[in-house]
C-alpha cells in the first residue's frame, strides 16, 4: 500500500482528463439537453414577459386590450394592461423576443430558455467549483447535486415566466459571485448582479455583500486561501484578476473607481426601473402586484403581501412539510404548493458543517442566505404550483459556496449517499410533476 502522498498523486494522475476546460463546456451542454428533455409540455403559455418583451420592441409598454383569461397577473390602469414583472426580467427576455419579431418563432420557446439558462448555471458552477482544493470529482459532484439533486431541476423546466426569472437571477448571482469573488472585473460583476436583482428585485439586499467582498482587505480569495496557486496572467485592457486587487492602503480613488465600475449599471437599470413603475403605474415605487384584481383577498395574504406573521408558516413550508401518503400508486407524492427542501435535498444539511477555508467569504454567504431567507418567509405566498419552495432557488448559488468552503478535499460516504438519496428524490419529483397527471387535482 502506498503513502497517503502518493495515493493523492494517483487520485489527481487519473482526474487529469478532467482538467481540460472542454470538458466543463461538454458538463454544460450535457446538462442543458437533459434539462430540455425534462418537460415535454412546457408551460409557454405563461409568457408575460416575452410577451412584454415583444411590446418593446414594437414601440410600446401597455397593452391597449386585455390579456388572455390565464395571463392575470397583467393588470388595468388608465386604459392600458401592464406587467406586474419588473423591468430587468423583461429586458432580459428581449434577445428571445427579438427572434419573435424577425419570424423565426411564433410562441416563447420555454424549454429552450430554461435549457440554455441551466447550461449557464452549471458553466459557473463547474467555474467557481474549479477555484478549489478538492478534487475534480468532488467540484463535478456538488455541481450536479445543484443541477440534478435539488428543486431547481422540477422548478426550471416549468419554464414559464416565473421560472425562468429565477433562471436567469441565478445566472446573475453565480456570474457577480465569481467575477467579485474568484477573478476580480467589478464591471462585469455589476452586469450579473443587475441581472439577478432586475429578476427578482430581492437580491437587492445583497449589494453590501458584494461590495464588502470587493473591498475587503484580505487580498487572497477562497481558491487560494484553499491553497490554489493563482498564475493567471494579467488581462490587457480591462479586468485584473483578485490577486491584484489594490491593497487595502491603496488611494481611495482607486476604491472608489472600483465601486463605481461596479455599481454602474444596477444603478442604471435601479434609475430605469423607478421610471418605468411611474410611466405604468404614476409611481416610482409601485411594481403593480397588489393591483392584481383579487390578490389581496387572497387567504395566504391575510396580513397583507409582507408580514413578520408568515415566518413561521413560511419556515414550515420551507423546511418541515412532509410529502403526502396516498393509498393508491404513486403513495409517496409531494405537495403540489410546497414541500421541504431538506426532505427531498438532504446533502443541503452539509451546509451545517463546521470549517472553512476562507471564513470571511463564508460568514458573507450565510448573511445572504439569512438575509434572503427573511425576505422570503415575511412574503405571504409560498410560491403557487411548485416542487419544494421555488423561491429559495435564489439561496442556491450560496449554498454551493458555502458546500465549497466547509468540504474535505476528498468525496466522502456521506456526501455520496445523501446527494444519492437527493437524486432520486428530484427525478421521481421531475417525473410526478412533468410526466404523469398523478398531482393534477391536488
Amino acid at each position: 500500500m502506498g503513502s497517503i502522498g502518493e495515493q493523492e498523486n494517483e487520485g489527481e494522475t487519473a482526474e487529469s482528463w478532467l482538467s481540460d476546460s472542454r470538458l466543463r463546456y461538454l458538463l454544460s451542454i450535457a446538462t442543458a439537453v437533459i434539462y430540455y428533455f425534462s418537460n415535454p409540455s412546457p408551460q409557454n403559455h405563461y409568457d408575460y414577459t416575452f410577451r412584454v418583451a415583444e411590446n418593446f420592441l414594437r414601440g410600446s409598454i401597455g397593452f391597449a386590450e386585455k390579456r388572455p383569461s390565464w395571463l392575470n397577473e397583467f393588470v388595468p390602469f388608465e386604459g392600458a394592461w401592464y406587467s406586474v414583472f419588473p423591468l430587468g426580467a423583461v429586458l432580459s427576455m428581449i434577445p428571445a423576443a427579438i427572434l419573435k419579431v424577425v419570424g423565426i418563432v411564433t410562441d416563447m420557446p420555454g424549454a429552450w430558455i430554461a435549457a440554455i439558462l441551466a447550461g449557464v448555471i452549471c458553466f459557473f458552477l463547474l467555474k467557481i467549483a474549479a477555484k478549489y482544493d478538492t478534487t475534480r470529482s468532488r467540484q463535478i459532484l456538488l455541481t450536479m447535486a445543484v443541477m440534478f439533486c435539488t428543486f431547481m431541476w422540477t422548478n426550471l423546466m416549468f419554464s414559464a415566466a416565473w421560472q425562468l426569472a429565477l433562471g436567469f437571477a441565478m445566472v446573475g448571482e453565480l456570474g457577480a459571485i465569481y467575477f467579485t469573488v474568484y477573478d476580480r472585473r467589478p464591471l462585469i460583476a455589476g452586469i450579473f448582479f443587475a441581472l439577478a436583482f432586475g429578476n427578482r428585485t430581492e437580491n437587492l439586499l445583497t449589494a453590501p455583500v458584494f461590495i464588502y467582498l470587493l473591498t475587503r482587505d484580505k487580498s487572497e480569495p477562497a481558491a487560494s486561501a484553499a491553497g490554489i496557486e493563482r498564475t493567471e496572467k494579467s488581462r490587457s485592457g480591462a479586468g485584473k484578476s483578485v490577486a491584484s486587487k489594490p491593497p487595502a492602503n491603496a488611494p481611495r480613488s482607486d476604491m472608489v473607481k472600483l465601486l463605481a465600475a461596479f455599481c454602474s449599471v444596477p444603478f442604471v437599470l435601479g434609475v430605469a426601473t423607478l421610471i418605468y413603475n411611474y410611466v405604468r403605474f404614476h409611481s416610482f415605487t409601485d411594481f403593480g402586484y397588489a393591483r392584481i384584481p383579487g390578490v389581496l383577498q387572497e387567504p395566504w395574504y391575510d396580513h397583507g403581501i409582507f408580514s413578520t406573521y408568515y415566518l413561521g408558516r413560511q419556515a414550515w413550508e420551507m423546511l418541515f412539510k412532509m410529502w403526502n401518503w396516498r393509498q393508491t400508486f404513486p403513495y409517496l407524492v409531494p405537495d403540489g404548493f410546497s414541500s421541504s427542501i431538506l426532505f427531498s435535498s438532504p446533502f443541503l444539511l452539509l451546509i451545517f458543517r463546521v470549517g472553512s477555508r476562507d471564513g470571511a467569504l463564508k460568514l458573507a454567504c450565510w448573511f445572504s442566505v439569512v438575509i434572503l431567507t427573511f425576505l422570503l418567509w415575511i412574503h405571504g405566498n409560498s410560491g403557487g404550483w411548485q416542487f419544494g419552495y421555488r423561491y429559495a432557488m435564489i439561496l442556491l448559488p450560496w449554498i454551493f459556496v458555502i458546500l465549497l468552503e466547509n468540504g474535505k478535499k476528498y468525496v466522502t460516504p456521506t456526501e455520496w449517499v445523501l446527494c444519492a438519496i437527493s437524486f432520486i428524490a428530484n427525478i421521481y419529483a421531475t417525473w410526478l410533476f412533468h410526466w404523469t397527471d398523478y398531482l393534477k387535482g391536488q
